[in-house]
């Protein structure tokens, strides 16, 4: 595997060798054979990132290698926006500005893939917690591409006319980056966009092909804690005690009625219980008990009528068990929680014709929303009220949509430890639609 050093290598030939990038009669094509000559590079880039992976506003070496990649390009770099963010802004005359997000952060899964560049690291998280971390929801394939399409409209900024912004995120699975960079000054100290792009990977669907969808297209998503408490006692003498690990137990059983019997036929809504900790001893009833939990909805309605319920069925469970009203458990909403990722109708619709005119309309296509959240949505919610749309790249081989509906065993999801993104036609369908993107919204007029 090519090392970063020798990747940066690379970058400074794309900036040496733009003057000979000359304008064509056909742009698509011109850029087709520019991508398909730095893929090589940018496949060693993806093994490294996906080897070295880096959790929650954790990701120095990632940010540092993202923001060389950027200043080798001639790219204006500042770092640490946000704590661990990088931003890169390439003027290039007048028009429109456009923001080009990649997120950085991987999760805390053991991989098991198999794949020869698989991650063994271990790495701290911000509780200064060790764990076995993986890219197991493909934002390695996300920096990569970003930095091809950075690549490729640098060579071709002849081309086109106006600013990007390359905003390079951390910390988007605790959906806290998007918010520090913005906190940061985002939008005043560097230029205001007109425009936000974006796109994820999607294990769902077949590699390299494009999924998109006007309105609503990611859940909104709160995320809560709950404090069972109990009076602790012998675990031979229950009768003495108030047991929370039985009450826990129950509700979290009493919570999976909310969606089925609160909430209207057919309304996309989820309740998730994610995590259940308490006890010390088998023989031991404990003073408390703690869930996590994730809810996810469309419409804002929904979710306050979901966080009420919630709040509602976890007393009333206490109660109806007879804890006293000074332990009834105590529930939280968690700042890692975000609103509906929303797609621009108008930017939509206008990008999903140029998609379809360069990948054709066999891989280019209208889905689903999905109930996963993303903290990209902030970027249009801000006063501003930035026009912004994000898409998704199948990223698994198609023969394995075959091999589940023959065995009747679930493709590896986003967020499994056995998803490893196909390098290759992902990566290339990643870089073709930003690159796409960006030279329709500032083509020179």
């Amino acid at each position: 595997m090519r090392s970063p050093a020798s990747c940066v290598a690379v970058s400074l030939s794309v900036v040496l060798l733009g003057s000979a990038f000359a304008p064509g009669p056909d742009i698509r094509d011109a850029v087709r054979e520019r991508i398909r000559g730095e893929y090589p590079q940018l496949r060693a880039i993806y093994e490294h990132l996906h080897a070295h992976p880096e959790l929650s506003f954790m990701e120095v070496n990632t940010a540092a290698l993202i923001a060389k990649e950027l200043r080798v390009l001639g790219i204006d770099v500042t770092e640490k926006v946000g704590r661990m963010g990088v931003v890169g802004v390439l003027r290039n005359g007048p028009g429109p500005t456009v923001l080009l997000r990649t997120d950085m952060d991987a999760l805390p899964l053991k991989e098991t893939t198999g794949v020869p560049y698989a991650s063994t690291a271990v790495v701290t998280d911000l509780q200064g917690r060790d764990h076995p971390s993986m890219h197991a929801c493909g934002h390695d394939v996300h920096m990569t591409s970003f930095i091809g399409a950075a690549r490729t409209l640098v060579a071709v900024r002849d081309r086109w006319s106006g600013t990007i912004v390359f905003v390079a995120q951390p910390a988007e699975e605790i959906v806290a980056g998007a918010r520090a960079m913005l906190d940061d000054g985002l939008y005043t100290r560097f230029p205001k966009p007109d425009f936000a792009l974006t796109f994820h990977d999607d294990a769902m669907l077949p590699a390299g092909t494009v999924g998109y969808r006007d309105g609503p297209f990611m859940s909104g998503v709160s995320s809560m804690d709950i404090v069972v408490r109990g009076v602790s006692g012998h675990g031979s003498a229950p009768h003495t005690a108030k047991d929370p690990v039985l009450l826990a137990s129950q509700i979290v059983v009493a919570l999976q009625a909310i969606v089925s019997r609160e909430v209207a036929p057919g309304t996309r809504a989820v309740v998730t219980v994610g995590t259940i900790h308490g006890g010390l001893k088998r023989n031991i009833i404990p003073d408390e008990v703690k869930l996590e939990l994730t809810l996810r909805a469309f419409d804002p309605a929904v979710m306050t009528k979901l966080v009420s319920a919630v709040r509602r069925v976890t007393a009333g469970t206490a109660q109806a068990a007879g804890v006293p009203e000074d332990r009834l458990p105590i529930v939280t909403v968690t700042d890692e929680s975000i609103g509906v990722t929303t797609n621009d109708p108008a930017l939509t619709r206008r990008l999903a014709r140029v998609f379809t005119e360069w990948m054709g309309a066999d891989r280019v296509s209208e889905v689903e929303p999905i109930n996963a959240g993303e903290d990209f949505s902030l970027y249009g919610q801000t006063a501003e009220r930035v026009p912004s749309v994000l898409w998704r790249i199948g990223a698994s081989a198609p023969e394995k949509f075959t091999e589940s509906a023959r065995t009747g065993v679930p493709v590896p999801s986003n967020h499994n430890s056995g998803f490893a993104p196909v390098p290759e036609p992902t990566i290339t369908a990643g870089v073709t639609t930003m690159t796409a993107a960006v030279l329709e919204l500032l083509a020179k007029k």
